[in-house]
């Protein structure tokens, strides 16, 4: 069974990845997508690791774009939790990126999937 966006969300949050530290957000999602056909390419820029992924070469082309760093937390004792430890309070989720942009990420390699799920033989990228 797939891995939920929820926990796809919470696994985002949990890596402290403060600009320009990925801590592996950039790889997780790579495991997510490999296994539905994408292929990937690094780009750095100003000192910043990109992750670009694609899947097939034609049109029509999709494109989902965010970014897995964060800014830093800056005083700890000022959250009501670690930054770090994705916390459900409220049926809300709370942590660094949860809102910008590690939610929205989630979102996008769960809607993907589905897509990919639904069209495998889709002629678009």
């Amino acid at each position: 069974m797939p891995i939920t966006t929820l926990d796809l969300a919470k696994a985002l949050i949990a890596r402290p990845s403060v600009t320009p530290d990925d801590c592996g957000c950039q790889e997780f999602i790579r495991e997510q997508l490999a296994p539905l056909g994408f292929r990937f390419e690094t780009v750095i820029r100003n000192g910043v690791t990109n992750l670009w992924a694609r899947r097939g070469d034609a049109g029509p082309l999709v494109c989902l774009a965010g970014h897995t760093d964060v800014v830093p937390t800056g005083p700890r004792e000022k959250w009501d939790s670690d930054p770090f430890v994705p916390t459900i309070r409220d049926g809300k989720l709370y942590g660094r990126g949860a809102a910008d942009m590690k939610g929205s990420l989630a979102a996008f390699v769960t809607a993907v999937r589905e897509f990919v799920g639904a069209h495998p033989n889709h002629p678009g990228s």
